[in-house]
């Protein structure tokens, strides 16, 4: 059970069952139950009421824990949750029930023993009994069986009352004026005692809330200080805020037009590319057509000088030359020209080319370095303001005691045209 259910509990058995009644006005409440006690021991157990008076054993001498502590003071737990039980669904009547059950269970033992027999019994032996669960349990069932009319002890508790009228009458009003006098100052100065401690913490818990206050104050002040300070940076971070804006818009429009020019250029190196694709492929047409022409006039010459009956002693049936004419090496140091500038026309194309790739190339590498640049400035102004945002983010945290989440990075752009 939890502890505020446990007192909420005992402040019910307190004051509903009435058990704090027994501990007021000198026990008076008590001293009745132990007459209602002894009545219905006369009652009901005469010979062992009979046998307590010969012996001048009184019931608050073994009965007072009984009725102030409701058995848990010697008796096992497992006897007390069942009378605890009984006292939550009866009343205070049920200790009555339980006392006469103990007593008619001890019956035989408590007729033989004398007074200190008696107390030792109730004191050590009556407790041992019921270790047992079994043995409670029986005892429970016993007290249950148990009648104790309400009426009766009504009748009791008049017949206490009278009693007790009657004392007081036949005392000596002095004494007991001076017995009232003497409660009634008692009561005095344990009221003034009291209200000497309510005064102390009354005192003590103004000086607390005035010490709290203060110090709340304070607090105060520093917060509103902070909070102007936190203010005053973030005008200035929105200022910076707003410079790093324009400062990525130029960047932007920068990077624009390198990049409009850099196509420009590519646009101007693809389109040079393509026409020296062309003229090559113009000269290398040609020089087909005319290594197919020249082809064609050595066959029409071959022919011509192999009709010849003194042409064709000079050359072999193979067709290779044997005695050299004049004509003939005219003939073929101008082919041999002709080749010549033509494959030196070819090599010089062969050259224009490759220093068009190379241009191609070095546009290229100028490309994916604009391309790098411009990851290098995208990161950096990334960077920056992640920087501003992480400032502003940590004089907010500064000023109001709170952690924010760091702000999410966005992901960095991948470089365009890279290898």
């Amino acid at each position: 059970m939890p502890e505020e259910q446990a007192f909420c509990v005992f402040v019910k058995i307190m004051y509903d069952y009435g058990l704090r009644d027994l501990y007021r006005n000198n026990f008076e409440d008590l001293h009745c139950k132990f007459f209602q006690l002894e009545k219905l021991m006369q009652e009901q157990l005469p010979d062992l009421h009979s046998h307590f008076s010969d012996l001048s054993l009184e019931a608050h001498m073994y009965a007072s824990q009984w009725f102030l502590t409701l058995f848990t003071a010697k008796f096992p737990l497992c006897m007390v949750f069942h009378i605890i039980d009984l006292l939550l669904c009866e009343g205070m009547n049920i200790i009555f029930h339980v006392a006469l059950a103990l007593l008619k269970t001890s019956k035989e033992d408590l007729l033989q023993a004398d007074f200190e027999g008696a107390l030792k019994f109730f004191r050590v032996q009556l407790p041992k009994r019921y270790r047992a669960e079994e043995n409670a349990r029986r005892l429970m069932e016993q007290a249950c069986n148990i009648k104790v009319p309400t009426k009766k002890l009504k009748k009791y508790e008049r017949e206490y009352q009278t009693m007790r009228e009657s004392q007081l009458q036949q005392e000596d009003p002095m004494d007991r004026y001076k017995r009232e006098n003497r409660r009634l100052q008692e009561a005095s100065m344990r009221l003034e005692q009291e209200n000497d401690d309510l005064a102390h913490e009354l005192v003590t818990s103004k000086i607390a809330l005035r010490n709290d206050l203060d110090q709340a104050e304070d607090k105060a002040d520093v917060l509103n200080k902070e909070l102007l300070v936190t203010k005053q940076k973030l005008v200035e971070t929105e200022e910076e805020k707003r410079k790093q804006e324009e400062e990525t818009a130029q960047l932007k429009e920068v990077f624009r037009k390198q990049l409009e020019k850099a196509e420009s250029e590519i646009k101007k190196t693809t389109a040079i590319i393509a026409e020296y694709k062309q003229i090559c492929s113009q000269l290398s047409t040609r020089l087909e057509k005319q290594q197919a022409a020249s082809k064609d006039e050595l066959e029409v010459v071959k022919g011509k000088v192999m009709a010849c009956k003194h042409c064709s002693e000079i050359f072999s049936k193979e067709g290779a030359l044997k005695v050299p004419a004049v004509s003939t090496d005219n003939k073929g140091i101008e082919t041999d020209d002709e080749k010549d500038a033509l494959k030196k026309q070819l090599r010089e194309m062969e050259l224009e080319l490759a220093q068009t790739k190379l241009q191609l190339v070095e546009a290229k590498c100028k490309i994916q370095e604009l391309e790098h640049q411009r990851g290098a400035l995208m990161n950096e102004i990334q960077a920056a303001k992640n920087s501003w945002f992480s400032k502003t983010l940590n004089s907010i945290k500064t000023a109001t005691g709170t952690q924010a989440p760091p702000p999410p990075q966005p992901p960095v752009p991948p470089r365009e045209g890279s290898t």
